[in-house]
């Protein structure tokens, strides 16, 4: 879905001032690499690591770009409230999403978290900015706590605590400024060694964070890895997933359709691989393309992305029939009975869809949030 994300994405773009400075948060300093405090920190096995007895598990995951200067919103709790509950039409409020993926692409200045969104790899302080832009106390992180919070004082606890997955940074081979990790050595990402070094770095820094916060109602569930393929990656990925399961957390994955190494995603290091049908973004795709994915899903135990944005909207291209295309598919071919699924809606659109006055764009708001309130597996036993 590389090119279509790429294309919805500008199709949002206000240019704005969104990383965390904007917003008077406080920003630690960098991690140094003659710093010994650090070397310690990064062996350290926090208190919720140390009570956790396996893998965490969560069935609907919506994913939040957050990050980029590009973005045209910032994620306070007003934007992000829609996401954690929803009110049917009777007014009754329901938990909506149990998982919450943040991930950037590109900050907006010409760095890349990724293969091929721009063409100057993003360096150790831009991966730093990232993670200190989500981990932020009234935007971001901060935002969904206190709107899980709120939402808790009026309908009482979710069946489990609200997950989040942080989106892992690809090292783009042949970078030689990305920076150091310890002993003022700086890495080279022609070595392989390098390129995992600075992933565990940036695994660490978060955890580090996530501690520093002390967030009441969500749970640091797992890591996302953004490279949609495994073209450049295949000799790493399993490595990182080594470090990341040994810490029990998971190593999440979306490949676009039959992206180079989509198959062998269990093989590669994957905890849970989501497959992108890629359907909504060309009204030239067929629906045979949502059977079509159904079936590779199912054929190599795969979970499932649904994919909308803007378009969905009668005010922009009316396109709410190609998302209801996917319901449709997904419980048709057993998808939603039996599969974790991922959400992808532009930057905003599920908040556009829940403020939207027009009766057309209402009913298929309350139709998506009821496909994602009554999804089997969104109703697990109580943790």
């Amino acid at each position: 879905m590389l090119k279509y994300k790429i294309l919805t994405l500008f199709l949002s773009g206000i240019i704005f001032t969104s990383l965390a400075c904007e917003k008077n948060e406080k920003v630690s300093n960098l991690p140094s690499e003659n710093n010994n405090n650090q070397t310690e920190e990064k062996k350290t096995v926090y208190q919720w690591e140390k009570e956790r007895k396996g893998l965490l598990n969560y069935h609907d995951m919506v994913l939040l770009y957050a990050g980029g200067s590009h973005r045209s919103y910032s994620w306070d709790t007003n934007y992000i409230s829609p996401y954690v509950t929803y009110v049917d039409e009777n007014g009754k409020e329901h938990w909506l999403f149990d998982s919450f993926l943040f991930l950037e692409i590109h900050n907006g200045n010409g760095k890349t978290f990724a293969t091929g969104y721009t063409k100057t790899p993003a360096n150790q302080q831009d991966w730093k900015n990232l993670v200190d832009y989500y981990f932020q106390s009234d935007y971001v992180l901060g935002a969904l706590d206190k709107a899980i919070g709120s939402a808790i004082e009026r309908i009482g606890n979710p069946p489990n605590k609200r997950k989040i997955i942080i989106g892992l940074p690809e090292p783009i081979k042949n970078q030689k400024d990305w920076g150091s990790t310890e002993n003022g050595i700086r890495l080279d990402f022609l070595r392989d060694k390098d390129r995992v070094s600075a992933c565990q770095w940036y695994i660490d820094y978060v955890r580090i964070k996530f501690n520093e916060m002390k967030y009441k109602n969500l749970d640091l569930a797992g890591f996302y890895w953004i490279a949609e393929e495994a073209t450049n990656t295949h000799s790493i990925i399993k490595k990182i997933g080594t470090y990341l399961n040994d810490l029990k957390y998971t190593f999440n994955w979306i490949p676009y359709f039959k992206s180079d190494g989509y198959s062998e995603w269990k093989t590669l290091g994957f905890n849970y691989a989501y497959l992108q049908p890629n359907y909504f973004f060309n009204e030239s795709v067929p629906t045979s393309r949502l059977d079509e994915a159904c079936q590779l899903a199912l054929d190599y135990e795969m979970d499932m992305e649904m994919e909308f944005d803007d378009r969905v909207l009668l005010s922009t291209k009316g396109w709410g029939y190609r998302l209801r295309n996917y319901m449709e598919a997904f419980k048709k071919h057993g998808i939603w009975s039996s599969k974790r699924l991922a959400y992808y809606q532009g930057g905003t659109t599920l908040y556009n869809l829940s403020k939207s006055l027009n009766e057309e764009d209402k009913k298929l708001y309350h139709d998506f949030c009821k496909f994602v309130v009554e999804h089997p597996k969104n109703n697990p036993i109580k943790e």
